[in-house]
């Protein structure tokens, strides 16, 4: 291959389909069939995310960016990162997912959010939901049966759900029927899931049992705690 050729391979951002966003599949005695290619879906993953105010591009939350102050800090950030190299090996397991609990500033957001980038970059489709505001749309919109029906299936079918700050703020009936119908379809279906909240598994067992046995049976759990 000429350095021409090899420069030019080099500036796309995917060789798969240089940055067409379609990818030729050749078909016996017919035209080659265009396909939409992966890249085109993770771009349009990045840039929800971006709507729900984290640009994949810019954001500091990366595992090079988490500072340790203990133990437990330390040992959250080790196992974050190794979640997202053994990905692959447990992602069809019934211990496919990850919950990052603590107070407010403990870090928990920061490593999800870290989880969630490098799996990006692994081309894994993470789709972010930010609890507070996603509830408080789907509530508003609660009459709306289009609306409910793709919403919630895109947070029940997609590759992996990053849930950010689960059950926070003021919490109804309303709010569990509908974290527990997005939760029990991924168990169900074995599709992972990461989880950051204020609330330790024993709480969430003690506040709702049908939302957090399926998180228990799901997760390898990390609890922060920030010491001033």
């Amino acid at each position: 291959m000429s350095s021409e050729k090899k420069l030019k391979k080099a500036s796309y951002k995917c060789e798969k389909c240089c940055d067409t966003g379609w990818v030729l599949i050749p078909q016996e005695n017919r035209q080659p069939l265009a396909v939409s290619c992966e890249c085109r879906e993770i771009e349009k993953v990045k840039n929800e995310w971006k709507h729900s105010g984290i640009n994949v591009e810019m954001t500091k939350h990366t595992f090079a960016n988490f500072k340790v102050w203990n133990r437990v800090s330390q040992r959250a950030k080790d196992t974050s990162a190794a979640y997202c190299t053994d990905f692959d090996e447990v992602r069809n397991s019934r211990r496919n997912s990850i919950l990052l609990c603590g107070q407010v500033g403990s870090g928990k957001t920061h490593l999800s959010v870290a989880i969630g980038l490098n799996l990006l970059k692994q081309k894994i489709k993470v789709v972010y939901m930010p609890y507070r505001n996603v509830i408080t749309k789907i509530k508003q919109n609660i009459l709306d049966q289009e609306y409910y029906v793709n919403t919630i299936s895109k947070y029940k079918l997609c590759e992996v759900l990053l849930i950010d700050d689960l059950f926070k703020g003021k919490i109804n009936e309303s709010d569990i029927n509908i974290v527990f119908e997005i939760i029990n379809y991924r168990y169900l279906n074995f599709l992972p899931i990461i989880v950051s909240s204020e609330f330790s598994i024993e709480r969430l067992l003690n506040f709702d049992e049908g939302v957090a046995s399926r998180i228990y049976e799901s997760v390898t759990c990390c609890y922060l705690k920030r010491i001033a």
